[in-house]
């Protein structure tokens, strides 16, 4: 993105439709694309079809949501037993001493260093997936680490033994 105003900054063909609150407790509606974090700003296409850039120091939380007529409140913000989905099963206490669990993926890849994705833990509701930034935190912990049971590699007995001894 580059630094000139913002009404020249071009935004991705797809958007998903985002709730953003901010750590002052208020909120925005809008779109972000696939892109949407540059030089520790946050870039989003507002319901009014500006573009506003918002400091990722000032965001508590990118809320991916269904539809924006719904409320974006978690109506669970923990587990009620051990996820079944594979991840990284998290606690994160955010700046404004709110508590949040979610399932986040098992790949150092998929983290980026301005913060990360996760799942609530109510896949139903109005919210998918939430873009955490990590200043937006105090505190995370990881509760487990869910995944698939660990196989055994099965022997190949028509392999021929290169070396032997």
């Amino acid at each position: 993105m580059d630094s000139g105003p913002a009404s020249t900054s071009t935004m991705a063909s797809t958007h998903k439709k985002v709730v953003v609150r901010k750590l002052d407790r208020d909120s925005l509606n809008g779109f972000v694309g696939a892109h949407f974090i540059s030089d520790g700003k946050l870039e989003l296409l507002n319901t009014a079809g500006n573009v506003v850039l918002l400091d990722l120091r000032d965001v508590k939380g990118v809320y991916f949501v269904r539809d924006f007529n719904d409320s974006e409140d978690l109506t669970r913000k923990t587990f009620t037993t051990r996820p079944r989905a594979e991840g990284l099963w998290v606690r994160l206490k955010f700046r404004d001493n709110d508590v949040v669990e979610g399932l986040m993926p098992n790949d150092l890849m998929q983290i980026g260093a301005e913060g990360f994705l996760i799942n609530p833990p109510d896949t139903r509701s109005n919210t998918q997936r939430i873009f955490v930034p990590r200043s937006a935190l105090t505190e995370m912990t990881v509760l487990g680490v869910i995944g698939e049971r660990v196989r055994r590699k099965p022997t190949d007995e028509l392999q021929v033994p290169m070396f032997s001894e």
